[in-house]
């Protein structure tokens, strides 16, 4: 498991948001116009890593990367919730609920 601190998580994000509009050859101002969100917003992004959940997402969809963080934050292990399971090669029911704090 890869240890990383919240604000360096954050500013690695705003790397790759950063290097993905470059990429594409976009302004700070044509990618905040097509991701419909502030200037403003997305400088401070860019700069401090700040940005609320939605606003990242529009950003994503701009830049056409949110379906890779859409499969990234998806669970790629199948659970099993016994041995006859595993050998059934059936997936457990995913719980409905969590049980730990």
């Amino acid at each position: 498991m890869l240890f990383i601190s919240i604000p360096k998580a954050q500013q690695r994000l705003a790397v790759n948001i950063k290097a993905l509009r470059l990429a594409q050859g976009l302004t700070q101002e044509g990618l905040a116009e097509r991701a419909d969100v502030s200037l403003p917003t997305l400088r401070k992004f860019e700069q401090k890593g700040v940005l609320s959940l939605l606003s990242f997402i529009k950003l994503c969809m701009a830049l056409g990367c949110l379906e890779k963080i859409l499969e990234a934050t998806t669970s790629s292990q199948p659970q099993f919730s016994s041995i006859d399971d595993v050998l059934k090669g059936q997936k457990a029911a995913t719980p409905k609920r969590g049980w730990k704090k």
